[in-house]
């Protein structure tokens, strides 16, 4: 399987969209300061997640959100009330 994620820092009002072939051991990687993109935003829940067979539509999934700006916007309106807690 392969994942597209939505993170929110608990410390900062920072969301992370990223992707995945397992999503246990990339939450950990967040959440101990191992990617350079998310490290100062730590700790982060998972907010949200989609699940995918294939690798290339999860990474088309993810490069849709990252890069279409209405995509993001109604991902980020769906789970607004998680992002909030």
């Amino acid at each position: 399987m392969h994942y597209v994620y939505l993170l929110k820092s608990k410390r900062e009002n920072f969301t992370y969209i990223g992707s995945t072939d397992n999503l246990q051991r990339r939450f950990l990687e967040h959440n101990h300061g191992k990617n350079q993109a998310t490290k100062y935003y730590a700790p982060f829940k998972l907010v949200y997640y989609e699940a995918y067979a294939s690798k290339d539509d999860a990474l088309s999934r993810e490069y849709k959100i990252k890069h279409h700006g209405s995509v993001s916007g109604h991902l980020k309106k769906r789970v607004a009330k998680s992002i909030e807690d």
